[in-house]
């Protein structure tokens, strides 16, 4: 089995506030609402995707902000930060734009990289690292050129409570090649050009706690639907229990939990977010799947209004 996975497909995590959620990923970050939809495993919860301008693999974050969900603990068993990449030269605007916000931005290197590091608005862990490869995004919002814009995730750092275990995941399941060792990191690369770079501290961490401000799984990126079938028996192979292949209407999915911890997806490139609207109208309105159509208005008014905006900051 020659399996080699592009990087990552998306990030998932847990939110409290569905317009909170949105006025920081859409209005801050500047990122597309690409899908507004529900949690088809619990249909009174939004799930929100944001990306660039397609939502296209390696761009997405997505969010089920539940109302009154408890506070995680971030930790061991989940991605501990989520990194995202954007052109060279835009550290000064991005820096300015995040204080300007009340954010408090911290600047640290790994690797010879130099990271802007911040929280969101319940706590989640993020940071920014400018970097030449991975195409411009052609979205842009409010206060944000396009030429500054996020391009997508950079990759992701990875707290697990048995590093060696998920090395071992990384490498020789997902197919990832070490790229070195450094101040307490492992660093693994995929061949894509966004969602590329595993960062994974070589100490055990303490087991986190899922909640509000916490990462639910991070995912995968299988290109079509046949390697897909392959990765899913791949993994029951190496005796990792995968979940059989679950329809997520925007991809296909299976799920593990590899050995330190991490819940990991793997998920189809295809079919993506225009299945069922237009590439224009993307995150326009609330999206269900068919079996879910005949209940929309109760589904709906049990949802909180949400609305893209500018921020108020910007549009005084």
């Amino acid at each position: 089995m020659t399996l080699q996975t592009a990087g990552i497909h998306h990030i998932t995590a847990f939110a409290s506030d569905p317009q909170a959620n949105v006025e920081f990923y859409a209005g801050i970050l500047g990122l597309r609402l690409v899908k507004k939809t529900i949690n088809f495993d619990a249909p009174e919860v939004y799930h929100l995707y944001f990306g660039n301008e397609s939502g296209g693999p390696g761009t997405i974050i997505t969010f089920f902000p539940w109302p009154g969900s408890r506070k995680g603990r971030i930790g061991g068993g989940q991605v501990g930060t989520t990194t995202y990449v954007v052109p060279l030269g835009s550290f000064s605007f991005w820096k300015e734009r995040l204080e300007g916000f009340g954010l408090t931005v911290e600047e640290t290197t790994r690797f010879g990289e130099t990271f802007l590091q911040f929280r969101d608005n319940e706590g989640l862990q993020l940071e920014l690292v400018e970097r030449e490869e991975g195409p411009l995004s052609g979205w842009s919002f409010g206060g944000i050129p396009a030429e500054h814009a996020i391009k997508g995730f950079g990759g992701a750092v990875l707290y697990s409570v048995n590093p060696a275990v998920t090395a071992d995941v990384l490498q020789n399941v997902l197919g990832l090649v070490p790229a070195g060792e450094e101040n307490g990191f492992a660093r693994f690369e995929a061949p894509g050009e966004l969602g590329n770079r595993i960062d994974l501290p070589l100490e055990a961490m303490d087991w986190g706690a899922g909640g509000a401000g916490t990462v639910h799984h991070i995912a995968w990126r299988a290109k079509d639907y046949e390697e897909h079938a392959e990765w899913q028996a791949f993994a029951e192979s190496r005796g990792l229990r995968p979940t059989t292949i679950i329809d997520r209407q925007y991809f296909h999915a299976v799920y593990f939990r590899e050995g330190g911890g991490i819940l990991f997806e793997i998920a189809t490139d295809p079919p993506g977010f225009a299945v069922d609207e237009q590439a224009e109208e993307l995150g326009s309105r609330l999206m269900l799947p068919e079996w879910y159509e005949p209940h929309r208005a109760r589904i709906e008014a049990n949802l909180l209004p949400i609305e893209v905006r500018v921020p108020e900051e910007e549009r005084k």
